[in-house]
């Protein structure tokens, strides 16, 4: 057809055409014209190979200078990056043009081709099911994630079964560590209703980091244990090598971009305690299994029974509660009721809480503490286990090193800072102390911190005996007494005065 090149495919098809065919005939069911399909009868070279090669129309920029002074920089120096390589071929000839840099790339990428240092080879695996799970933990920090408006700092424990795909997901709020594997782990096996023969792990570099050799021993024991408890073979990739844990390293990322996706559907990344963003993040991870459930409940056949019941998940220390009212763990001080000073305490860690025991007696759980950022001790403070004391010394309140977090909500510290500009520390302390004491008594924390905050945007000191008033129990509530006097003659028979006949008669 005129404007029209004849394709390889044309050709083929009109000297198969021709053979059964005249060339008119052929040339028609071929879509070319009769002229052409004699001028192919009498030249059957295909339109391909016709072509001579494109030369080049510029002259090489790189032509005097790639060979000479490129090739010795790839050399010397195999990982050196293009950008590198063209920024000093432009400090050295300043007559080049930056706009070489593509073709500088592309023609350090064909060198490399050829002439370059071979590359680390992948060795795709085949899984077995019922065979392997793998345990690692990934940094959630990027995702902005808030509890009730409080950046949250947090990462994602993340185990996988290699064949099937089976994921589970749980929130560790601290680094690391043995608690935070165990725990996760269970939590995984006992979701899933059985064992994997092996379990793969990393080298667990971050939960060895700053311990002593005896310690690292000792963990290493206890994760071998854990996965004996199990019956699991415990295995560890190469230090550093993270595609020996592929299986797991690669769903990292579709997890967190799943849970990035998600959270741009809510609308906002904040949640209004832990317990939701839990849930969240469960709900994301059932998702991704309800799409595995064939090959999820095929290798559960395979899979090893759980044993009778979990093990420890937790670490155990004993601890002293000192005069200060509560003690010091991991650079955590934590306050206690007071009434414990001087006792032993057993602690159970866990990763985001505290269990107590006096003896075999289970006290109660307080929320896990970290070290700040800078390295300086953390307070976990609640200021019921306190405030008795500062009633009768509220002056302490003034240089208490955890002063900042023993006000339960911001306003009773903005309330502070506002009185010890206005009235003094003195009457500060004694206003501060004499608020949180209202708090405790009448059990009006939510409430008062409302009022504080309204007081604050008036710019108006609190009115301790309004807020009592306020914040006193309405009398409708209080429970009616009806009190009967007895007569007072019947206490003559019981000291023995009346005589036995005056009481028989009566």
């Amino acid at each position: 057809m005129p404007g029209r090149h004849v394709t390889d495919h044309q050709m083929r098809l009109f000297m198969t055409l021709k053979q059964t065919h005249s060339v008119p005939v052929a040339a028609a069911k071929a879509g070319i014209s009769q002229a052409t399909g004699y001028r192919i009868s009498s030249n059957p070279i295909l339109p391909t190979q016709k072509k001579s090669p494109r030369s080049r129309r510029r002259p090489d920029p790189l032509a005097d200078i790639f060979d000479a002074e490129v090739v010795p920089l790839l050399k010397s120096s195999p990982g050196l990056r293009p950008v590198a390589i063209f920024e000093e071929l432009l400090r050295r000839h300043s007559e080049l043009n930056p706009g070489i840099r593509r073709t500088l790339e592309r023609r350090i990428r064909a060198w490399r081709a050829e002439h370059g240092p071979e590359q680390e080879v992948i060795f795709r695996q085949i899984h077995t099911p019922g065979k392997m799970g793998l345990s690692d933990f990934t940094d959630m920090g990027r995702l902005g994630v808030t509890i009730a408006g409080q950046p949250l700092e947090h990462r994602l424990y993340h185990f996988r079964l290699a064949y099937s795909g089976f994921e589970h997901a749980h929130v560790v709020l601290g680094g690391e560590s043995y608690v935070a594997l165990a725990e996760g782990l269970q939590n995984a096996l006992w979701s899933l209703g059985g064992v994997p023969q092996e379990h793969r792990t990393d080298s667990l570099s971050a939960a060895f980091k700053n311990l002593a050799r005896a310690a690292q021993d000792d963990l290493t024991d206890r994760v071998d244990a854990l996965c004996r408890h199990y019956g699991m073979t415990p295995s560890r990739n190469t230090k550093g090598v993270a595609h020996e844990n592929g299986a797991i390293e690669g769903p990292h990322g579709h997890l967190k971009r799943a849970i990035e996706d998600a959270l741009l559907m809510r609308g906002s990344r904040d949640f209004g305690d832990l317990a939701a963003y839990r849930r969240f993040i469960d709900e994301i991870v059932g998702r991704i299994n309800a799409r595995n459930a064939k090959r999820i409940d095929a290798e559960r056949a395979h899979l090893a029974p759980l044993p009778a019941r979990r093990t420890t998940d937790h670490e155990e220390v004993a601890v002293r509660v000192t005069s200060s009212g509560g003690f010091l763990l991991r650079k955590v001080f934590y306050t206690v009721p007071s009434r414990l000073i001087g006792h032993q305490l057993r602690v159970r860690l866990y990763d985001d809480r505290l269990e107590l025991f006096l003896g075999s007696t289970f006290l109660q759980a307080l929320r896990r503490g970290r070290p700040t950022p800078s390295g300086s001790h953390g307070h976990v403070v609640n200021y019921h286990h306190v405030i008795h004391s500062l009633r009768r010394k509220p002056m302490a309140l003034m240089g208490l090193v955890y002063r900042d977090q023993l006000f339960p909500r911001r306003a009773f510290g903005d309330m502070f800072a506002a009185l010890l500009e206005r009235t003094g520390e003195k009457a500060a302390c004694r206003m501060a102390v004499d608020l949180l004491a209202l708090a405790h008594d009448r059990g009006c924390e939510a409430e008062l911190a409302a009022q504080l905050e309204e007081d604050l945007r008036q710019r108006r000191l609190p009115d301790i005996r309004a807020l009592r008033a306020l914040f006193a129990p309405p009398p409708d509530t209080l429970p009616g007494i009806d009190v009967q006097l007895a007569d007072l003659s019947s206490y003559d028979r019981l000291l023995g005065n009346t005589p036995i006949a005056e009481e028989a008669a009566a």
